[in-house]
């Protein structure tokens, strides 16, 4: 099979693993004869429609499987076409498709080949060739295979940039029933591992040389292809968070891609605004200081009506009206329409005096959310006074909830349109 074809068949089959970000890696020591770059930024990111990532090289090197799990295309009971490439292949086209621009970076992961320490050894001689023979100092995002030998994860982890295990379901359970060669210890010893080598290196002060994952490690779960509720799913994610210091839990709604009685039957979309709000979500527990139990409780699910922190607002009413002029950092953050960096130039602003709603806006709140929750100098805002029970309706009239996401196709390495390519952009929440 021509290396073209092995290409067009291992990009689709790596299209729904959405957890290829690339930012928070640190720069690499070039030098003249080395080819590619990281910025401490993180590399320039382009995104589909949909949020995926499409400035990395994203593949597989096999879509070869001895697993069956019941949601994934590539289970070994399925009739679909498949490849192979060797780690020269991927280093030929990584290098290529850098140098004409294509792309900044390789986000490589497998299907599991003979076993997974095997599938784990092929990976690192990969990563291992890219940097030592072809030069190449641009990020790399390697897929941990669970089950593989530990030495294994060690070594690859000082090659690239990210390691990532996806722990695929939300419980164990689900992961019985939907990937039962799959285990929860399997899955969560490469993060075990990353997390002890990543404090090991941190304490040893390790600069310039035998990088560690630089950019951290992350993980991927599935949403809608099990019962758990999102309460569940966000309890889960914080621990993954406090437990092995994770850069990015990232959540993937459920596509239906196999016919199978164990999984249920999506004949419209994927819950994509269920996935928006767990990235909502996710996002108020890693800036904002909300815990989990904050949010929502573990057998709940968010309301796609309000996002997670207007609904936080909505549940506590008895702390607001918040002054604003008095209140402190940790209150102006739980404010909706107040993001970061609203807050700390609240508290830089006011020192010089006290603060006004033309003041707000002139900073960047978002006053159509905040307005239900605030005080200046003791004033509503325009005078008005919404009775408790009155605020879910206004917010409502308000908000004008977009209840459709607009759906994308992932970009192919062989059809890159300007106008196909869209920038993430973040807002307040």
């Amino acid at each position: 099979m021509e290396t073209v074809e092995k290409l067009k068949i291992l990009a689709e089959s790596a299209k729904y693993d959405v957890s290829c970000s690339s930012s928070g890696s640190k720069p690499r020591k070039s030098s003249p004869n080395s080819i590619g770059d990281v910025k401490v930024s993180g590399i320039c990111h382009t995104f589909t429609s949909d949020g995926r990532c499409v400035s990395l090289f994203k593949v597989l090197m096999t879509n070869y499987c001895i697993y069956d799990c019941r949601y994934c295309i590539n289970r070994t009971s399925n009739d679909v076409r498949r490849a192979i490439m060797t780690p020269k292949e991927i280093c030929e086209l990584t290098i290529s498709f850098y140098k004409r621009n294509y792309i900044e970076g390789l986000f490589l992961s497998s299907g599991i080949i003979k076993s997974p320490s095997h599938t784990m050894e092929l990976l690192l001689e990969t990563v291992k060739m890219l940097r030592e023979e072809y030069f190449f100092m641009g990020y790399i995002h390697l897929k941990a295979i669970p089950g593989a030998d530990s030495l294994l994860i060690s070594k690859a982890g000082e090659y690239v940039d990210r390691l990532s295990s996806n722990i695929e379901l939300p419980s164990k359970d689900s992961l019985k029933i939907l990937a039962p060669d799959k285990t929860y210890k399997d899955i969560l010893t490469p993060m075990h591992i990353v997390n002890s080598k990543l404090l090991e290196h941190k304490e040893i002060k390790i600069k310039n040389k035998n990088h560690f994952v630089p950019g951290g490690q992350s993980t991927q779960m599935i949403v809608g292809a099990s019962p758990e509720r999102d309460g569940h799913i966000i309890r889960l994610s914080e621990e993954l968070y406090n437990r092995f210091s994770l850069k990015r839990v990232y959540y993937s709604s459920y596509i239906p891609v196999n016919n199978d009685s164990s999984l249920p039957a999506i004949s419209v979309a994927p819950p994509l605004l269920r996935e928006h709000r767990l990235y909502q979500a996710d996002w108020l527990l890693r800036f904002y200081g909300f815990k989990s139990t904050d949010l929502i409780d573990v057998n709940e699910d968010f309301d796609l009506a309000f996002d997670p922190k207007a609904q936080y607002a909505l549940k506590n009413l008895h702390l607001f009206p918040i002054e604003i002029n008095k209140a402190p950092y940790d209150m102006l953050l739980k404010i909706p329409g107040v993001g970061v960096k609203s807050a700390q130039r609240i508290i830089a602003a006011r020192k010089w005096g006290n603060l006004t709603f033309e003041d707000l806006k002139k900073m960047g709140i978002v006053m159509k959310r905040a307005k239900f929750f605030i005080l200046c100098s003791g004033k509503h805002f325009m005078g008005m006074r919404f009775c408790e029970d009155n605020i879910r309706d206004f917010m409502l009239m308000d908000e004008k909830v977009k209840n459709k996401v607009r759906e994308g196709i992932q970009l192919s390495i062989f059809d890159l349109e300007p106008s196909e390519i869209f920038t993430s952009t973040t807002g307040s929440i």
